[in-house]
């Protein structure tokens, strides 16, 4: 008999280890996580530099303070709740978010967006590692200890070793690490930014550049793709990774805002602090942002920010060695790990020697999102239109070639190429080559997700099947998370 989602898996597992090291769906004895280990998971992997400098963006590129705080809120409510949707899909299937693409993409066809989420977080667990250094460099110059390049690279493979750790660990160290660490940089990010608030002269009445027409639209669009509703569509292929070892009776409600506040919180607390900082310093570099406001005082506090980054990678570690367990690579989900902290290694130490980072990041972020919003179309028709909620999680799990489902799903895959030939003509980012002929005839107005995302729901609406809804247990009761 076929198991649709929401029942409990036929598949035997040894122990709550192997859940976390073996590619298989979570059954109900290693359904552990709580609405608050949910919270801290992501408030941790949000509680991060990086969004101090997403949120000075706006400053940088000329835009107000209210201008850059309103795109900041609106852009992450629409973000945040559609993140939330994609959290619900793995509580009922207890099926990472990749695997959960084979439904729509076929066995093999999933390959696609597993190989390419697989680099994505391999390159942010180096973006994020060089802003560790950035901030690490920064504290030690207050310190009166300089250093070059030799003490950078030193550094960077310390702080990579401690995150690939925490990772190879899997899921119950990661929700244990942010449970307990959480909280008092929660803490000490409040002293900040009562410091910051108060103390350095933030120019509440910032009015930018004064920028008007499509020269505002513009700005805007783009701290819309970076840290608006942008920022949460690249959560969105890891969302299911986590909320899979939630129990399958707890209220979808109580865990769609406990998942959303806790990225919502903190993306924008963080964002309004950078941008606010930004009005100070006119600066978008990390170390500068954090040591320019607060002096010596930020010699104790930057020891306890430094936990964001960290808190951020253990998830992108861990979600790349699920992609490759897609990929249907046989190697234990720990070795994977250890593969992709050397690759990230090598990635940071790319990053070192680039001058200019504001527009490197701003590369990165647009590069992702050219991928997946189109890929979070198909995926979002295709759960909650087409198979509405009913997956048949075993056949997922089926050995490629002679499996239950197709092999490769074309329209999905038509659907999400079209989504990123469409993203990228209407992209506006920093580098000429994200420049594309939509947005220049905008006037530079970035709407890159927004098209990805219609594109491909629209091609995938229309091409895919009607009804792929996994039939419903002989006992004719089929159980909702």
């Amino acid at each position: 008999m076929n198991r649709s989602a929401g029942q409990a898996t036929s598949q035997p597992v040894d122990s709550r280890e192997a859940v976390d090291h073996q590619l298989l769906p979570v059954p109900d004895a290693a359904r552990i996580s709580t609405a608050a280990h949910q919270f801290w998971i992501w408030a941790g992997a949000n509680l991060a530099p990086i969004n101090w400098v997403l949120g000075a963006l706006g400053i940088g590129l000329g835009l107000s303070l209210a201008d850059t705080v309103i795109v900041l809120v609106v852009g992450n409510v629409i973000g945040m709740a559609l993140f939330g949707f994609f959290v619900l899909m793995g509580q009922r299937t207890g099926v990472s978010q990749m695997v959960l693409s084979r439904a729509a993409f076929g066995r093999r066809g999933a390959y696609l967006p597993a190989a390419i989420q697989g680099l994505i977080a391999t390159g942010w667990c180096a973006v994020n590692t060089w802003i560790i250094l950035d901030l690490v460099m920064a504290l030690f110059g207050k310190l009166g200890i300089s250093g070059g390049t030799g003490m950078k690279i030193l550094i960077a493979l310390v702080v990579m070793a401690a995150q690939v750790l925490i990772a190879a660990f899997g899921f119950r160290a990661i929700a244990t690490f942010e449970r307990w660490t959480v909280p008092v940089t929660l803490i000490v990010v409040l002293v900040m930014s009562v410091i910051a608030w108060t103390r350095t002269g933030v120019h509440w009445n910032w009015a930018g550049h004064h920028l008007t027409g499509s020269a505002r639209l513009s700005a805007m669009s783009t701290v819309m793709t970076a840290i608006g509703v942008g920022w949460g569509v690249t959560w969105f292929a890891y969302a299911s990774d986590y909320s899979r070892f939630v129990p399958r009776g707890m209220s979808r409600k109580k865990l769609f805002w406990a998942s959303v506040l806790g990225q919502f919180i903190p993306v924008v607390w963080l964002g309004v602090l950078g941008a606010t900082l930004a009005t100070v310093s006119q600066k978008v570099d990390p170390g500068e942002l954090v040591v320019g406001a607060f002096g010596a005082l930020a010699v104790p506090l930057i020891l306890f920010v430094v936990h964001g980054p960290i808190a951020t990678n253990i998830l992108n570690m861990y979600s790349c060695s699920l992609c490759a367990q897609t990929l249907d690579w046989r190697v234990d989900r720990r070795k994977l790990t250890y593969g992709v902290g050397v690759l990230a290694t090598i990635f940071t130490m790319f990053l070192i020697y680039q001058q200019d980072f504001a527009n490197t990041l701003d590369a990165w972020l647009a590069g992702m999102v050219t991928w997946v919003a189109p890929w979070a179309a198909v995926t979002l028709i295709h759960y909650w239109l087409f198979a509405r909620e009913r997956i048949d999680v075993d056949a997922l799990f089926d050995p490629p070639g002679p499996s239950r489902i197709a092999d490769v799903r074309w329209s999905a895959v038509l659907a999400f190429l079209a989504g990123i030939v469409a993203t990228w003509v209407f992209s506006y980012g920093v580098p000429a080559f994200l420049q594309g002929p939509g947005a220049r005839a905008l006037g530079g107005v970035d709407l890159s997700w927004l098209a990805g995302a219609a594109v491909s729901g629209v091609v995938y609406y229309l091409a895919g099947p009607r009804s792929v809804a996994a039939p419903v247990p002989q006992d004719g009761v089929l159980d909702a998370a």
